[in-house]
């Protein structure tokens, strides 16, 4: 079995979006697609290629968009053989709309796919042996028991000295405040790193603000990154508070871009950086990510990020 350096656990889906601004999902439009997509899918494909090794555990279905998420993870170098391909299921699916606003709206497939049915026992101890990273998120958390304990699982079975990172990526729409922050809380509890989008730490805390929220975090241990899209990061650990800037690039699809981002963070603490040259590596990818169309397009190499880092 391999047993790959960095893991992460959850929803294989691919993305299928509209071609212009301001089409709504429910009136006839265009549609170009499928890009392989899913948070973690696109965390740990970008891990891949900034040149770590890699490993998913997931499922598809025995269909073509199974074989369009297999396909990249096979050319960008992921680790799938704890990837099961489900008989009689078909591979998760989300459609997208953009507007003009820069609010997207998305429809899933993806709770009674195949995305939906993993469970604890995809989680398989050996195939962490090696292991020094898991990332989780909290969508993953979310869209079904079996998923949420695998999630769990997997931060158990990690060998010792292996590092946490949770993305809370989860929406209170779906579920009210107070069940999001029961899901989250075990992951929160373990994880050495957390990578909240602006609102979550507030929410998830309870704080009056995401600051209060992200130094309550730091004060038990934790580093924590706060994603301010074009703004850049926050970094806050003990306490520091490192304020980072984004590089300047022009969007062409936001999709993904905090999940590249967290891979990039993943990648540059792996290799000893320290937390304001971590917080410009990770920026740097998370801008590259957002230049392509497709959420999982604009993932970068590595010599694509030291590009755009010695430019700016």
């Amino acid at each position: 079995m391999n047993t790959p350096e960095v893991i992460s656990i959850g929803n294989m889906l691919v993305e299928i979006m509209r071609v212009k601004l301001d089409e709504h999902l429910y009136e006839p439009g265009t549609f170009v697609g499928p890009f392989p997509s899913g948070d973690t899918p696109i965390y740990i494909d970008t891990v891949a290629r900034l040149g770590r090794p890699a490993g998913f555990i997931g499922a598809v279905g025995p269909d073509d968009f199974g074989r369009c998420l297999l396909d990249r993870f096979a050319r960008d170098g992921v680790d799938a053989s704890c990837v099961r391909v489900l008989e009689g299921q078909t591979t998760g699916v989300a459609f997208v709309a953009y507007f003009s606003g820069g609010s997207r709206k998305f429809i899933y497939h993806w709770r009674h796919a195949a995305a939906g049915q993993i469970d604890a026992g995809y989680v398989e101890p050996a195939y962490f042996a090696r292991a020094r990273w898991l990332h989780v998120t909290g969508c993953n958390l979310a869209v079904s028991d079996g998923s949420r304990e695998a999630c769990y699982r997997a931060t158990r079975v990690l060998p010792a000295g292996a590092r946490v990172s949770f993305d809370p990526n989860i929406r209170p729409e779906v579920l009210s405040v107070e069940q999001v922050r029961a899901l989250c809380l075990p992951v929160i509890e373990r994880a050495d790193v957390v990578l909240p989008s602006l609102g979550e730490a507030a929410m998830l805390t309870g704080a009056a603000s995401d600051e209060e929220g992200c130094r309550r975090w730091a004060a038990r241990g934790k580093t924590v990154v706060l994603k301010m899209g074009a703004a850049g990061c926050r970094i806050f650990h003990g306490g520091e508070d490192i304020r980072v800037p984004a590089y300047s690039v022009e969007e062409v699809d936001p999709t993904g871009a905090g999940d590249s981002f967290s891979a990039g963070f993943t990648v540059a603490l792996l290799e000893g950086m320290d937390l304001p040259a971590a917080g410009r590596f990770a920026n740097a990818v998370g801008a590259l990510a957002v230049t392509k169309k497709g959420p999982m397009e604009g993932a970068p190499t590595r010599a694509e990020v030291l590009a755009l880092m010695a430019r700016s």
